[in-house]
């Protein structure tokens, strides 16, 4: 988006903060006094950032460092004073952001970030960072009936599509009033740095929860108290090449969602030496650990189950059909989603997550965990949204099972066997209306994604919607007069139905023959 403005004679509203789309703006030679507002670091699209030949004052704001887009960068002939900040000096490395910051009243104190880096190629002199290749930002700006309308617009879709995360952006406003250092938009990296250092006693092994796919996990208490989770990435790991690329890549899906049942990224550290997110913590750990012991197994009775199902759902459907350009997790499996103390699912680990563009092939190495891959990924290499469905369908007979359904995905081993005969034998057979209308939807549901055939498969929209449905009034038969047969069979008639009339089909449990 590029717009056009002539002058500016006044300052910068904060309430530019709301073009959350905007990826270009050039407010160039015009006589711009004030401040430069906090908010603009919620421009997370931003990717040409010109303030250059106007009349600003104060200090650079340090939420600058959250536009991990912007690739150029241009303060130059202003009045700003201060200390160029850490973070930002950082990011402009990081990134090869080109930056030029001359002809200000900023301190001669060399920003520490750059100590650690062995590069003869930054200076930092007559008060201008620059790199070899520094070229001035040119953005394009609104004149401010423009910028009101844009404003308005953008505003109505943001409520529209977040307003039930709007708690998320409200608490990002609030800058260390409430003690939460770990904001995306108002992350301190050094005092959020030696907090954690102290917190984990320089991560010591004590404080490790789990070991993910390519980093640890520790849980830190801060001194306000709160509790996060830390993937850190392991020096060895951040030398290599695909370990460091899919922690970025974590970094940018994660920035860019929010949804209600996907854990939430509180902040991050791209500090060559130690490199970490911080997490929302989940007190119960993943689903695979909890189903894989018979204690903690049994305090997953059916109706949590089936919330845990009918959550995965909901985040893959926003990701898939909300989200522009959509994205497939590629990687969804029980040991993927996490437990908060009330035991609600919530989707993670989006490290190899990919963002589908319609103007790319998609084709991409084969990633996930066996088991849980499609199968045409195999020979095909394109990765679709068909893919997280099959994944899904596999996690969800997975949960009502208690262990992976393994060859029982093969329709050969369906045959004479009883619905009664693959759920978790550790909880007592389910007795109430409820619970069996529920876990013969999910069954269905799960059978239905793990046809051989991606177009076959059912949309992760549909299988939100027939969540969303709740229980069905049409009484349905116990699960030891169901075959899983019969139950496949099913759902191949239920998805020839969905093709044919996407979203207006309702399962109907009563049409199940007897055997």
């Amino acid at each position: 988006m590029c717009v056009f403005f002539e002058l500016i004679t006044r300052f910068i509203p904060s309430s530019i903060g709301y073009l959350f789309q905007l990826q270009t703006l050039k407010l160039s030679a015009n006589f711009i006094g004030g401040e430069l507002p906090s908010r603009i670091g919620k421009l997370l699209n931003l990717m040409e950032l010109d303030l250059s030949r106007n009349l600003l004052t104060g200090e650079i704001p340090s939420s600058i460092s959250y536009l991990v887009q912007l690739r150029e960068l241009d303060i130059s002939h202003n009045n700003l004073s201060g200390q160029i900040p850490n973070s930002i000096v950082c990011l402009a490395y990081r990134y090869s952001i080109q930056v030029n910051f001359e002809n200000n009243s900023f301190t001669d104190q060399f920003p520490k970030c750059l100590s650690t880096y062995q590069s003869s190629e930054c200076y930092y002199q007559d008060n201008c960072f620059s790199s070899n290749k520094v070229l001035y930002v040119k953005l394009c700006l609104p004149i401010a009936m423009f910028i009101a309308l844009f404003i308005l617009g953008f505003v109505f879709l943001y409520l529209r599509k977040h307003k039930a995360n709007k708690s998320i952006q409200d608490e990002a406003t609030m800058l260390r009033k409430d003690g939460d250092l770990f904001s995306i938009w108002n992350f301190d990296g050094n005092i959020a740095f030696q907090d954690i250092i102290e917190a984990t006693q320089d991560f010591d092994i004590r404080y490790c929860i789990d070991t993910g796919g390519y980093g640890s996990v520790y849980r830190a208490q801060l001194p306000t108290g709160k509790v996060v989770a830390l993937k850190k990435l392991h020096r060895l790991e951040a030398e290599d090449p695909i370990f460091d690329r899919c922690f970025n890549n974590e970094i940018r899906i994660l920035t860019q969602i929010c949804h209600k049942n996907i854990v939430k990224l509180y902040g991050f550290c791209l500090h060559k030496r130690c490199m970490f997110l911080i997490y929302e913590y989940m007190e119960r750990g993943n689903l695979f650990c909890k189903l894989r012991n018979d204690d903690e197994a049994a305090e997953l009775d059916w109706n949590t189950r089936v919330e845990i199902v009918k959550a995965i759902a909901h985040a893959l459907a926003y990701m898939h059909h909300d989200c522009n350009p959509p994205i497939v997790h590629r990687d969804l499996s029980t040991n993927n989603i996490l437990l908060n103390s009330e035991l609600k699912g919530f989707l993670s680990d989006f490290g190899t997550a990919r963002l589908l563009h319609p103007d790319s092939s998609n084709q991409t190495i084969i990633a996930g965990t066996y088991g849980y891959i499609a199968p045409e990924l195999a020979y095909t290499m394109v990765v679709t949204e068909k893919c997280d469905v099959y994944s899904f369908g596999v996690v969800a007979l997975e949960i009502l099972m208690g262990k992976h359904p393994g060859d029982l995905i093969s329709s050969s081993s369906m045959t004479n066997v009883m619905l009664s005969e693959v759920l978790d034998e550790r909880l007592p057979p389910p007795r109430s209306k409820s619970d069996i209308q529920d876990i013969t939807i999910v069954f269905l549901i799960g059978l239905a994604c793990l046809n051989g055939k991606p177009k076959s498969r059912p949309t992760m929209k549909w299988v939100s919607q027939q969540f969303l449905l709740g229980r069905r009034s049409i009484p349905c038969k116990p699960p030891h007069e169901i075959s899983l047969w019969e139950m496949k069979n099913y759902s191949k008639h239920v998805i020839g139905e969905v093709s044919r009339q996407e979203g207006d089909l309702d399962i109907e449990m009563s049409t199940f023959s007897s055997n």
